[in-house]
């Protein structure tokens, strides 16, 4: 009989954020699962103030109800005319978490609606934690400059209003317009679940 496959958990509630860990994800050897498949206690405090501790406090959270190799990330987005606005609390700043994608989105476009295209400058940053057998964290980083446009230019990609809004340096599409390989090649998640994927291929995690 074959050995059933070792499980990846993918620490995450969030949809939009899932598919795009999983468009990167869908080739390593493991089985991999959400935490929504495992039926886990998605209640995370993030009162982290860098990525990197969020990034930290997720894994351990659900390492700690499984034991299985797990991976988390925590992410947002930079935004120079909002300076220190949104970053570490990108989905819960202003309208709130509890928001829906179109209320977040709008209220973002509102307030940024006279910023000029010169100052419509941002980052995505992405840290993501990967927490192995042992419970031994590795990071991973990944960073995609980029302008912000006045409107919606792409459908909402659920769980991810900003990226039909936030059109990365180097090309004329935002976020949610570009294919799969091209958002993954540039995107701020896509570089850091990259590193990631490199190294769960090693011999010492298959």
């Amino acid at each position: 009989m074959a050995q059933a496959m070792e499980k990846l958990v993918i620490a995450t509630s969030n949809p939009g954020k899932f598919r795009e860990i999983m468009e990167v994800m869908h080739d390593v050897p493991f089985e991999v699962v959400s935490s929504k498949d495992l039926n886990l206690n998605n209640d995370v405090v993030e009162d982290g103030d860098t990525y990197e501790l969020n990034a930290r406090k997720k894994v351990e959270h659900y390492f700690g109800q499984t034991g299985f190799l797990t991976l988390a990330e925590d992410s947002g987005i930079v935004v120079d005319a909002l300076a220190g606005e949104l970053g570490v609390k990108t989905r819960r700043w202003g309208a709130g978490e509890n928001a829906t994608d179109e209320e977040w989105i709008d209220y973002f476009l509102d307030v940024m609606k006279d910023v000029p295209d010169e100052k419509r400058t941002a980052r995505f940053i992405c840290c993501a934690a990967l927490m192995d057998r042992d419970g031994k964290i590795q990071i991973f980083n990944g960073v995609t400059e980029g302008i912000l446009t006045h409107e919606l230019q792409a459908p909402i990609y659920r769980g991810l209003p900003i990226s039909s809004c936030f059109k990365p340096q180097g090309f004329d599409k935002v976020y949610a317009a570009l294919s799969i390989d091209e958002k993954n090649r540039v995107s701020h998640r896509g570089k850091a679940m990259h590193a990631v994927r490199d190294i769960l291929a090693t011999s010492s995690f298959s």
